[in-house]
């Protein structure tokens, strides 16, 4: 798995510690982060801790902080555009299917999209933006989000790090391990896909 032509162990490698929080902070809160992997970034992060390159309790505490200042900052942002950011201009970091996307997720599932979309790419980006928009109280946000956060900051990295500790030559298996992790945050948003296709084609069929 890469980004920007870079493998994400040899991004995680060359950042550090100070590397894995800027990187799911602005996933979390920033538009920019929507390009960002975060759940096979924190995978990779545990597996390195594993193999010495990390301290895993100050990584996953980081990890944890990071995801719940950004849900913070995106959440800020989401007040203060409102209605605007459903007529910002298209950018290479922003596509308006992207609001809408989040907007049908948290219809959905309400509070707890903050903690669902954690795991589905684009979403976790636009959630608690969206939070914002429909201003939920910020009480009701802050509980989900720091639930959130520790879930899927710590969680994930401590899955990396205790996979990375108890199979042996485990780097063998690291990208299918990082190719699955993605196809599975990926699963979520497609359903819906599914479903809406299996209803057309049934309502076709009854023609």
């Amino acid at each position: 798995m890469n980004i920007f032509g870079i493998s994400v162990e040899a991004l995680v490698t060359a950042g550090g510690y100070l590397g894995v929080f800027a990187m799911i902070f602005a996933e979390s809160g920033l538009l920019i982060g929507v390009a960002l992997p975060g759940d096979s970034l924190l995978f990779t992060a545990g597996f390195l801790a594993a193999q010495g390159f990390f301290a895993i309790i100050p990584l996953a505490t980081l990890a944890t902080v990071a995801a719940i200042l950004g849900d913070n900052v995106g959440y800020a942002f989401g007040r203060r555009a409102g209605a605007r950011l459903f007529t910002r201009p298209r950018s290479r970091f922003f596509r308006p299917e992207y609001v809408q996307k989040a907007g049908v997720f948290y219809d959905t599932h309400g509070p707890r999209a903050i903690i669902f979309g954690r795991f589905i790419p684009v979403v976790r980006t636009f959630a608690p933006i969206i939070a914002g928009v429909g201003k939920m109280p910020y009480g009701t946000f802050l509980f989900y989000n720091i639930l959130g956060g520790i879930i899927w900051g710590a969680g994930l990295t401590v899955v990396g790090y205790f996979l990375g500790s108890v199979i042996p030559d485990i780097d063998r298996y690291l990208l299918p391990i990082v190719l699955g992790i993605i196809a599975l945050s990926l699963l979520p948003g497609a359903l819906p896909l599914v479903r809406g296709w299996r209803r057309r084609r049934r309502s076709r069929s009854y023609r």
